[in-house]
């Protein structure tokens, strides 16, 4: 399965050598700083840890990575295309495989290659490892060996093992399947299923189709030999003869007649366009050898234009690739402890990748898959690898079908929470957002956005529409937002679930510009300005619907500049006490939320500004659930130097002691004081902040964006934001960089009632 290009031959090797050799490296997960930590970490310390663990063995995944820890074992004698190439040599495939565990799933993996040809002093050597590993995967091990390995590991260990090879390509070919007899109208039950290649995959496969509800006397194995039939004894095993079809020897050829479904898991060329013109209409194709299919997907297409093909490759629609489930099935063994993966378990795992492909697709796997149709039809069978919902969605359809199947030893109270906590380890929002969207739950709200035509606003939209109770008003051209739903999958309908305002042609248009002039005409907006602004401003439409209480909130900003689209806002929702008071942008870091203000309104403020961003920065900071410890930064270090941002901060401190106020700030200081506490008290002994500040106000909107950027370049800092404050939450301005996901977050925010937060 090498590639036959020289230049992409040495691009693989040098990604398996530059900047440092293979693919993994082990960190560790606690400080091992000075004698404290060592002696807790080693001795003495950590003979409690183990006395535990003797007294009650399940306390193993308390004290140690035991839980969260897979191992993946081969001996190398079916490596992917390569064959038996040796335990050694499959070293650089059983890394990747851990790679993919980690990045996937968060699982921890060591690959294992064994130098072991006999598959029960192998299975040996795997039960021995138990007491290290949570479960075991099972790679790359040859047929009918792997059968025995399995079985042998299955009847002994108490931990889940897992042959991937057959189980997780059954596993993707069954949510395939199932969704292409979905899509052709066709039962289980009734169909003719003709297959090749009797190996791991191919059996596995077959027991998979019949546990969905194929018939077995409907099911023609062939293989090299021909069909499998009784009476035959060549190249036949006790897993082939289990689908011997009655009669004698018969080719492929002949038995492909009216099939409906063709699953290959041989070699390349076995399936001929003329045997593809003799299966049933709207055939099913499943060609899976890899790299060169049983038929050539051009080819396929040409013999049957109305065929539903599936490959192994990623060139081409369909691909049945095992990491859409082994990440996932392992994800939820483990989290509720399960002692095996069971058939309930695998359908579960079939079931959970075939509804996610149904449901709209993601924006994030529409982002990482550029240029390709995401739509649920004939190319859209199975969801893409880099979809983050099949976290949520798999490894929870896992967990529960364990806990109902009884071999789960942890089972999870509420598969629902449990399904919120996988959604939060992928989307690094989630967690720090849960407070937000269960607020903006308790209200329906209307959410304008300006430019309603952005893919981005689109995807939003259709994200608010299934997990909030707010209402996305889309300012835009309607025949534009109908082709992008369309061409998206978007399932949005105006007159439904959206509301469409059209610049063009909204009967509303004369009240616009009208009560656009009405606020404008004494700061020199003429009517026939009036006129053309409602026509070709988003911004301003969406201001004036929000004006005149048919939106309650706006969101714009994704194209353009943020003072530009503030203007607008500021204009004509700036009233009744509302102004702009500073943008606030949260920033996910690996080690907590820091918020940073102000971003983008006042680029050099006054203390007075400065003195109210803070305040208005702790009220937006609680809307999170956090409690605001705020930090007045500037090149001043509590009062060393006389400089600009010094005696802003200084003067804007003095205000704020003024105040009565329920939150903690300290200033001015350098960055590093703000963040390090021991730092801080060397300048400051009577400092009345214990904690590291969590809000960093700044004396300029050029220090507050490149903390920003530099965060968000640097330290793989998220966005979320930035929340305009001051404007009761009637209008957030976003930056052209946002995605569909912060769109989702700004929108969540905007449907928070909080009239109480500035």
């Amino acid at each position: 399965m090498s590639t036959d290009d020289d230049g992409l031959r040495q691009a693989a090797l040098d990604y398996h050598r530059l900047p440092r050799p293979g693919k993994l490296e082990v960190r560790a997960t606690k400080p091992l700083e000075n004698g404290r930590d060592l002696a807790r970490a080693y001795s003495p310390g950590v003979a409690d840890a183990s006395s535990a663990i003797h007294e009650d063995p399940a306390a193993a995944r308390d004290y140690t990575a035991r839980g969260n820890l897979v191992a993946v074992v081969t001996n190398g004698t079916a490596v992917l295309g390569l064959g038996n190439i040796g335990a050694l040599a499959s070293k650089p495939v059983m890394e990747g495989k851990a790679v993919l565990f980690k990045k996937f799933a968060g699982i921890d993996c060591f690959d294992i290659e064994v130098n072991e040809s006999d598959p029960e002093k192998l299975a040996d050597i795997v039960c021995a490892l138990e007491p290290t590993f949570g479960a075991i995967n099972l790679e790359d091990i040859k047929a009918p060996d792997c059968f025995v390995v399995e079985k042998l590991c299955r009847e002994r260990m108490g931990i889940p093992v897992f042959h991937d090879d057959q189980h997780g390509t059954a596993i993707v070919v069954g949510a395939a399947a199932l969704n292409a007899l979905r899509l052709t109208d066709r039962k289980w039950e009734e169909i003719k299923v003709v297959s090749t290649g009797g190996g791991a995959a191919g059996i596995a496969c077959l027991n998979m189709l019949l546990s969905l509800g194929v018939r077995r006397e409907n099911v023609w194995l062939c293989d090299l030999a021909g069909l499998v039939h009784e009476g035959r004894e060549e190249e036949m095993t006790p897993q082939k003869a289990a689908f011997a079809q009655p009669g004698g020897p018969r080719k492929l050829d002949e038995v492909i007649e009216g099939a409906d479904l063709f699953l290959g898991l041989s070699g390349p060329g076995v399936l001929t366009p003329d045997m593809v013109g003799r299966m049933a209409s709207r055939p099913i194709i499943f060609a899976l050898a890899n790299p060169n299919p049983e038929i050539g997907y051009d080819a396929a297409r040409a013999a049957a234009p109305d065929a539903i093909i599936a490959t192994g490759r990623s060139d081409h629609p369909n691909q049945v690739n095992n990491v859409l489930c082994f990440p996932f099935i392992f994800r939820g063994a483990l989290d509720v402890g399960a002692t095996e993966i069971n058939e309930a378990m695998k359908i579960g795992c079939v079931e959970g990748i075939a509804a996610l492909a149904r449901a709209t697709t993601s924006a994030e796997a529409a982002a990482a898959y550029q240029g390709e149709a995401l739509t649920f039809g004939p190319d859209y069978l199975i969801p893409k690898p880099f979809d983050p919902r099949l976290m949520g969605v798999v490894a929870s359809a896992v967990a529960e079908a364990a806990i109902e199947s009884g071999v789960a030893t942890r089972p999870e109270p509420d598969i629902a929470a449990y399904k919120r906590r996988l959604d939060a380890s992928v989307f690094r929002s989630a967690f720090v957002m849960r407070p937000v969207f269960e607020a903006a739950a308790q209200a329906e709200r209307r959410i304008a956005f300006a430019e309603g035509e952005d893919e981005r606003v689109l995807r939003a939209a259709q994200a608010i529409m299934e997990e909030t109770t707010d209402t996305p008003i889309l300012i835009g051209r309607p025949d534009v937002i109908a082709t992008r739903v369309e061409r998206l999958g978007l399932t949005l309908e105006p007159g439904r679930n959206v509301e469409i305002v059209n610049p063009e042609s909204d009967p509303r248009y004369r009240d616009y510009w009208e009560t656009y002039h009405g606020l404008m005409s004494r700061r020199g907006v003429a009517r026939d300005l009036a006129r053309a602004i409602m026509r070709t401003n988003a911004t301003a439409i969406a201001a004036i619907m929000v004006h005149r209480d048919e939106a309650d909130s706006m969101i714009c900003g994704t194209f353009g500049q943020f003072l530009w689209h503030l203007r607008y806002v500021s204009e004509i929702l700036g009233r009744d006490g509302l102004h702009p008071v500073g943008a606030l942008s949260m920033m996910l870091l690996e080690g907590g939320p820091l918020f940073i203000a102000d971003t983008h309104v006042h680029p050099e403020p006054t203390p007075a500004q400065v003195a109210e961003t803070a305040v208005a920065c702790a009220r937006h900071v609680r809307r999170f659930g956090i409690e605001p410890k705020v930090a007045l930064c500037s090149s001043s270090q509590f009062g060393n130097l006389d400089s600009a941002s010094g005696r802003t901060m200084r003067a804007a401190k003095g205000l704020l002691d003024a105040q009565s106020l329920d939150f903690e700030y300290e200033g001015e200081m350098n960055l590093d004081a703000a963040l390090d506490p021991e730092l801080r008290n060397r300048f400051l002994a009577d400092c009345r902040m214990e904690a590291a500040a969590n809000v960093l106000v700044f004396a300029s909107t050029d220090a507050a964006g490149a903390t920003r950027n530099v965060l968000k370049a640097r330290a793989g800092g998220l966005e979320v934001g930035p929340i305009l404050m001051g404007m009761g939450n009637k209008a957030h301005i976003v930056t052209p960089s946002i995605t569909a996901r912060g769109l989702l977050n700004m929108a969540a925010l905007a449907g928070t009632p909080v009239a109480h937060y500035g």
